[in-house]
């Protein structure tokens, strides 16, 4: 997900948590600050202390992120882009939090796999999240394998592909899966270039399709 209107996806309950919590652990530093001042502009973020926990900066740091709530004070988690914890290290926070009889406490907010879903028209009572496909080898096989678990399980799959490679894997479906199973695209979701498809794999051979570098959801069913 991408810049939107803060009124239009957060609840003035998440505004208020973010008022009065001066901890956060984030993976980028700079866009973190730069979200909290426009979603809370009066917030003194030169006293707000941020924690980086990304690719390069390894878990176990997790111990010092956390230690401010043993001092007292709240620790918030905040994701680059969409709900914490999900296609992102904030689970592994969490899990450290629970071991330690932290209180967790999650806020409501957009998560474009949940919304993704309730748009696709696919089956909401069961489904899964892959996250991200393999690379390289394996991947035909993963994805052949999902196609026959939504077939036989009637279960909603859903996977996601770095942007700059959603065109390539557009590519790979068409030609990789059945012509009858249907493919569910959710590109830019809460944006105002949102754009939400589902047709058959048939169905999908005749569009037109722009969605590289696009944060997308693909679900098949």
């Amino acid at each position: 997900m991408g810049e939107q209107d803060e009124k239009r996806l957060f609840p003035a309950y998440n505004i208020a948590v973010i008022q009065e919590v001066n901890h956060y652990i984030v993976e980028n530093v700079r866009t973190a600050r730069r979200f909290i001042k426009k979603v809370f502009p009066e917030k003194d973020i030169e006293n707000t202390c941020f924690y980086e926990l990304n690719k390069h900066n390894p878990a176990e740091n997790i111990e010092q992120m956390i230690q401010p709530v043993f001092d007292g004070f709240d620790v918030g988690i905040i994701s680059e882009a969409g709900m914490p914890c999900i296609a992102d290290p904030g689970s592994l926070v969490v899990d450290y939090a629970h071991k330690k009889n932290v209180q967790v406490i999650p806020l409501v907010g957009p998560n474009s796999i949940i919304m993704a879903l309730i748009s696709s028209g696919f089956n909401g009572q069961s489904f899964v999240f892959h996250g991200y496909l393999p690379i390289k080898d394996g991947r035909k096989p993963f994805v052949l394998q999902m196609e026959q678990n939504a077939q036989r399980l009637k279960q909603t799959q859903i996977f996601m592909e770095t942007p700059y490679r959603n065109q390539q894997l557009f590519s790979e479906l068409l030609t990789w899966l059945r012509p009858a199973t249907k493919l569910c695209i959710a590109t830019d979701v809460t944006l105002p270039t949102e754009e939400i498809r589902t047709y058959s794999i048939s169905e999908w051979k005749k569009k037109t399709v722009e969605i590289q570098k696009r944060p997308s959801i693909f679900l098949i069913m």
